[in-house]
């Protein structure tokens, strides 16, 4: 399966102020999401971001917030699966995409659940590993592997990004690749 531009869209998983400072590598992980977002700004691909209660893990933290831009319209979750979401699920059917990239935390509970319930709902979930992370890198490893046994499969940030641009010499090639630098 080929991930393609008209057929993709992203969900940038609970990145939150609670949340994000007991993950495992915080900061590369961090670093990558960024360079996911802007990367799919350049690709103008849809992304949906969610937080889940943010009353008490507070809302999505400032520099994912920054890369996200205009685009930072949170979807507000109580489950872990994004799919148990109504307000998700909605805007995941009006955009009409199949492909769906996945980055955030937890990989071993909400970015699991949420991929096992979008495979079972007859999508593509494409789990970008390198920009999700868990409290201890063992329970990342458990999920990816889950992840794969499940029918999901695993990319990481570089290689979605250029796999959507296709080809070299493009004004959207020369940013991408300036941001993977």
């Amino acid at each position: 399966m080929r991930v393609t531009r008209d057929n993709t869209i992203a969900a940038i998983v609970d990145v939150q102020e609670r949340l994000y400072p007991h993950m495992h590598d915080a900061e590369k992980v961090l670093a990558k999401i960024q360079t996911f977002i802007r990367g799919l700004t350049v690709l103008d691909l849809p992304m949906l971001v969610t937080e889940q209660y943010p009353k008490g893990l507070g809302t999505t933290i400032e520099p994912v917030r920054t890369a996200l831009d205009n685009r930072y319209h949170p979807i507000i979750k109580s489950a872990f699966s994004c799919c148990d979401e109504e307000d998700f699920s909605q805007r995941l059917k009006e955009h009409g995409r199949r492909t769906v990239l996945i980055a955030g935390i937890e990989a071993h509970v909400c970015v699991l659940q949420t991929t096992l319930d979008l495979l079972d709902a007859g999508y593509e979930p494409v789990v970008v590993l390198d920009a999700t992370s868990s409290r201890n890198a063992r329970d990342q490893e458990i999920a990816a592997r889950r992840i794969e046994r499940e029918g999901g499969r695993i990319t990481s940030v570089e290689s979605v990004l250029f796999e959507i641009a296709r080809v070299s010499g493009t004004d959207e090639f020369k940013a991408i690749s300036r941001l993977v630098k």
